[in-house]
C-alpha cells in the first residue's frame, strides 16, 4: 500500500504529492496526519490518498515513520475542498489544509486535557478504622454527590486519605478528558413567534440553492436563523452560522447556547489553545452540531450540513487579506454545493455583487422589510459640520449630538458613539517642517495612543516614543491629526464627568473575554456612553439605547477605492439600526463636512434600493465590479531589486496577452503599493481589469506566468476588499 502525501511545508517546491510507502504495521487512512522522513528531516504531512501502486520507482520511496493521531484529522470532504481552493484561489496546498485544523494541534502545543476521577466502589465491604475521620468523610462526599468526583474535588481531604481508599478498593480511579469550554453567559430562551414576514422567510428557504436575506436591521433575521437551523437539526442534519466580528459572537451564542444548549460549539480567533481544539473535537466527533464563529468557522469539521449561514454578509472581514487568502463566500458555497444544503447570506445593506445576484437570479431574494416589533427606524439628523465652524464650534461634537447626549444621560438611557479610527489622533506632524512620525518597517504613520503615551503602528505592532520635538528641524511646534477613540472618550468625559462611559476597539479588546465584559458593562449601566469603532456598528441589541452619534461620517468616503461610498452607507445604515430596538424612539446625529453627498441623501431614508440603482449604474458605466473582474498581484520581499525586476519580468509577459485578449483587458498596469513597504518587505502589484466574458481564461495565464517566474510571496487577489 502506497500513501500520498502533502507536506506540510509553506514552500513552493514542496507543493506537490510526494508518495510513501505505508508500513504493514500501521493503520494508515486517508486524512490522516503522518510523521515522514523528508531528506535528512522528519516532517509532518498529511495523507491526501492511498493506492495499490505507485507512479516512481517503489525502491526509491521511503515508508511513513508513525502516525500523528490515531484517527483522520482531514474529512473527505475538505480534501475536496482543497482541490477546489487550489484552483479557485491559487494556494499551496498545505497552506489550504492548515486551515482545517486548529494551529496548536499542528504545532503539537495542544492536546486532550485529562482528570483523575474517583469512583465508590459500592460492592466493596468498607473496613476503616474509627479514627479514619478524612477517609469516612470522602465516603460520605461521594454518596452525597452520585458516588464520584475528580481529584480536585478530594484534594481538600487530603492524599493519604485518598490513597488508604484507592489501596482498599473503595475507591476506583479512572481518568476522564475534559473540556475546555468558551465563558458563555447563558440567558433564559424566550419563546418568539415570528411574525409574517419571518414565517414566510423560513418557509421559502427550503431548497439547496443560495439564498439573500435581505432584512432591514431589527427585522429579526437572528430569529429566522435559529429557527432554520432547528429544522436541520431535526432532520438529522448540522449546521454553520458565520458573523463578521469576534465582539458579535458572545451575544450570537448566548442566544444559541438558550436554545440549543451543548448542541453548540464556538470558533475564532479569541479563545484560548485549549478552548479552540476541544471545540473543535466536539464538532468533529459529531458531539457538537451547530458551528458558530468568525471567517474561520467555515472549516469547521461537521458533516452532514443542513443549513450554513452568513450574516452580514456584505463585510470585507469575509475576505482574507493574508495567506492564504480566500473568501468565505466561496467556500460556503462550495460546502454547500457538497452537502446539498441551503445557504443564506443575510444582511440589512447586502454588498452590491451579492444584490446584483439576486436580480439576476442567480440568489433568491427574501425580504425583511419591517421591524420585527413594528417600530419605525430611527430618524437620521445630518449635521453639517462646516456650519459649525462658521457658528464658532470648532469641536469633535456638534452642538445637536451635545445636547442630545445630555437628554439620554437626564433620562438614564444609552448612546453608543461611532468613530471608525482608534488612538487618539492619527498622526503627530511637526507644523515647521511637515514631517509626519512613520514606522521604521512600514510605509505609514504612527498612531498616537495618549493612555500608554507611545505612538504605535497599526500594521506591525512597533512602539514608538511620543514627539516631543521635531527630529528633522528641532521644532517643539507638533500637531496631532485627525481623532480617535480615545479623543473622543477624553472629551465625553470632560462633558459628562459622572457617566459610564466604555470604550470598545482593538485595544480594549485585545484580552481574554474582553469583548464580553464590555458589552456586559454596558447592558448593566444606566446611564451609560459606548464609544467604538466598528465593532460596535453591527448585531448588538440593546433595549436602551436610544441615540447613535456618527462623528466623522466622512471617514470612509472619500478612500481611492470603488467601494468607499459602498462602505459609507453599510456603516451608516448598520450604525443607526442600534438605536430604537425597543419601546424608546430611535434618533441618529449624523455628523459631515459633505452632507450634500449622495450618499447621505440615501442612508438617512434607509434607501437601500434607490442607493444600489444609483451605485450599479455608476459601476457599470466605470466599469468596475460586479460588471468586470479586478486582478491584483501583490509580490513582496525584503529586497527591493528583487521584487522590482520580477515585477517587469511578469508585467512584459502579461502584458503580451493584450495581443489575444486586447477587448477584454481594460486596463493593465504595474506600480508600487499604495502602501510600499509593511514589515520591512517592499511590495509591488499589477493591477487588472477584465471584462467577465473570458476572465477566468486570462486569469489561469495570468496566474501561470507569475508561478512560473516567482521565487518569492505572491499574491492573488480578485475584486480586492482593500487596495492598499
Amino acid at each position: 500500500m502506497y500513501a500520498k502525501v502533502i507536506i506540510d511545508q509553506d514552500a513552493k517546491a514542496l507543493d506537490r504529492v510526494f508518495e510513501y510507502i505505508v508500513p504493514d504495521d500501521l493503520d494508515i487512512v486517508t486524512g490522516m496526519r503522518v510523521y515522514v522522513p523528508f531528506g535528512c528531516r522528519i516532517l509532518q504531512g498529511f495523507v491526501v490518498d492511498l493506492c495499490d501502486k505507485c507512479d516512481y520507482d517503489p525502491s526509491k520511496l521511503k515508508k511513513i515513520i508513525s502516525k500523528i493521531e490515531d484517527f483522520p484529522a482531514i474529512k473527505q470532504e475538505m480534501l475536496s475542498l482543497m482541490q477546489y481552493m487550489a484552483k479557485k484561489n491559487h494556494l499551496k496546498l498545505a497552506s489550504i489544509l492548515r486551515l482545517f485544523i486548529p494551529a496548536e494541534m499542528r504545532e503539537g502545543k495542544v492536546k486532550e486535557l485529562f482528570e483523575t476521577h474517583y469512583l465508590f466502589n459500592a460492592e466493596i465491604e468498607i473496613n476503616i478504622a474509627k479514627n479514619a475521620k478524612k477517609q469516612q468523610e470522602i465516603i460520605d462526599y461521594l454518596k452525597n454527590h452520585n458516588n464520584h468526583a475528580s481529584s480536585s474535588e478530594l484534594n481538600q481531604f487530603g492524599y493519604g486519605a485518598i490513597k488508604a481508599l484507592t489501596d482498599k478498593g473503595i475507591l476506583i480511579k479512572e481518568k476522564r478528558e475534559v473540556r475546555r469550554a468558551p465563558f458563555v453567559i447563558s440567558e433564559t430562551a424566550k419563546k418568539v413567534k415570528l411574525n409574517v414576514d419571518q414565517q414566510k422567510a423560513v418557509e421559502k428557504i427550503t431548497e439547496d440553492k443560495t439564498y439573500l436575506l435581505h432584512g432591514v436591521t431589527g427585522s429579526g433575521k437572528t430569529e429566522v436563523y435559529m429557527h432554520l437551523i432547528e429544522r436541520a437539526l431535526t432532520q438529522g442534519k448540522n449546521a454553520i452560522m458565520l458573523v463578521p466580528e469576534i465582539s458579535l459572537t458572545p451575544q450570537i451564542m448566548s442566544n444559541f447556547k438558550s436554545r440549543f444548549g451543548d448542541a453548540v460549539a464556538l470558533l475564532h480567533s479569541g479563545l484560548s489553545a485549549g478552548e479552540r481544539f476541544d471545540e473543535w473535537k466536539r464538532l468533529f466527533s459529531g458531539e457538537a452540531r451547530i458551528a458558530i464563529g468568525a471567517r474561520s468557522a467555515i472549516f469547521a469539521p461537521l458533516e452532514n450540513l443542513g443549513m450554513i449561514i452568513i450574516d452580514e454578509e456584505h463585510e470585507q472581514s469575509y475576505i482574507s487579506e493574508s495567506n492564504p487568502r480566500f473568501d468565505t463566500h466561496d467556500v460556503a458555497q462550495f460546502r454547500a454545493r457538497y452537502n446539498k444544503c441551503p445557504l443564506v447570506f443575510g444582511s440589512a445593506t447586502p454588498s452590491i455583487e451579492s444584490y446584483e445576484k439576486a436580480l439576476q437570479g442567480l440568489y433568491s431574494l427574501v425580504e425583511l422589510p419591517v421591524r420585527a416589533n413594528g417600530k419605525e427606524l430611527p430618524k437620521i439628523q445630518i449635521i453639517d459640520m462646516m456650519a459649525e465652524i462658521r457658528t464658532g464650534n470648532s469641536g469633535i461634537f456638534s452642538n445637536q449630538l451635545l445636547a442630545d447626549l445630555t437628554n439620554v444621560v437626564n433620562n438614564k438611557k444609552q448612546a453608543m458613539i461611532f468613530i471608525n479610527r482608534r488612538g487618539y489622533s492619527s498622526f503627530q506632524r511637526c507644523r515647521d517642517c511637515g514631517y509626519i512620525a512613520k514606522c521604521v518597517d512600514c510605509d505609514v504613520s504612527l498612531v498616537y495612543h495618549r493612555e500608554d503615551n507611545r505612538l504605535k503602528c497599526h500594521y506591525c505592532g512597533k512602539q514608538y516614543k511620543v514627539l516631543t520635538r521635531c527630529p528633522k528641524c528641532g521644532s517643539e511646534n507638533i500637531k496631532n491629526g485627525a481623532v480617535g477613540t480615545e479623543q473622543v472618550v477624553s472629551k465625553l468625559k470632560e462633558y459628562f464627568p459622572d457617566v459610564k462611559i466604555l470604550r470598545m476597539d482593538n485595544d480594549t479588546t485585545s484580552t481574554k473575554n474582553a469583548h464580553q465584559k464590555i458589552l456586559n458593562e454596558f447592558k448593566n449601566s444606566l446611564p451609560a456612553i459606548l464609544v467604538g469603532t466598528q465593532m460596535i456598528a453591527k448585531g448588538h441589541d440593546f433595549e436602551n439605547v436610544v441615540l447613535v452619534g456618527i462623528v466623522d461620517a466622512d471617514q470612509s468616503l472619500y478612500h481611492a477605492d470603488y467601494r468607499s461610498t459602498e462602505r459609507t452607507f453599510q456603516l451608516i445604515t448598520q450604525v443607526s439600526g442600534r438605536a430604537g430596538r425597543s419601546e424608546a424612539e430611535g434618533k441618529v446625529v449624523l455628523q459631515t463636512y459633505s452632507p450634500r453627498h449622495y450618499v447621505y441623501k440615501f442612508a438617512s431614508n434607509y434607501d437601500y434600493k434607490g442607493f444600489f440603482r444609483k451605485e450599479e449604474n455608476i459601476r457599470q458605466t466605470s466599469q468596475f465590479p460586479p460588471f468586470t473582474r479586478i486582478i491584483r498581484i501583490l509580490f513582496s520581499d525584503h529586497d527591493e531589486n528583487y521584487v522590482r525586476e520580477l515585477l517587469k519580468v511578469c508585467y512584459t509577459e502579461i502584458e503580451g496577452l493584450k495581443e489575444r485578449y486586447n477587448n477584454d483587458i481594460i486596463y493593465l498596469d504595474a506600480m508600487k503599493s499604495p502602501i510600499k513597504r509593511i514589515q520591512d518587505k517592499y511590495r509591488y502589484q499589477i493591477m487588472m481589469r477584465l471584462k467577465l466574458e473570458n476572465a477566468d481564461k486570462i486569469e489561469e495565464e495570468v496566474f501561470n506566468i507569475v508561478d512560473k517566474n516567482s521565487k518569492t510571496s505572491v499574491f492573488f487577489e480578485i475584486n480586492p476588499q482593500n487596495l492598499s
